[in-house]
């Protein structure tokens, strides 16, 4: 069972659409409507789906700290820094992330691309 995907509003649509051309399931916030929604709530929603979300906003990591500093569960979390993660490499690693990775292991955890440097 891969890692299903969950493209937080800040993610260009080229990120997506490159990874969906590569198999990854990859639901948006701007699929469901749900642009400007706080950022606590994109994360409910992707548990409620049982998504991974990916982001390249950085409020998401504050949130994880608060969350598993506090004992929150959350389904996870990928982050790509805006400025020093190309759209590239955001694509290869999160078609190897949802290809060959298992739900489980992002469980309460923050992964950071690129997954090498």
């Amino acid at each position: 069972m891969g890692v299903k995907l969950y493209m937080d509003e800040h993610v260009p649509a080229a990120i997506t659409r490159g990874s969906r051309s590569r198999g990854v399931d990859a639901k948006t916030a701007q699929d469901e409507a749900r642009e400007g929604h706080d950022d606590e709530a994109v994360l409910d929603h992707a548990e409620s789906l049982g998504r991974v979300v990916f982001t390249r906003d950085d409020d998401f990591l504050r949130i994880a700290a608060e969350r598993q500093r506090d004992g929150c569960y959350f389904r996870g979390i990928i982050y790509a820094h805006q400025l020093r993660t190309s759209h590239r490499q955001c694509i290869d690693d999160l078609e190897l992330i949802a290809l060959a990775g298992s739900p489980e292991e992002f469980e309460n955890r923050v992964y950071h691309l690129p997954l090498k440097a």
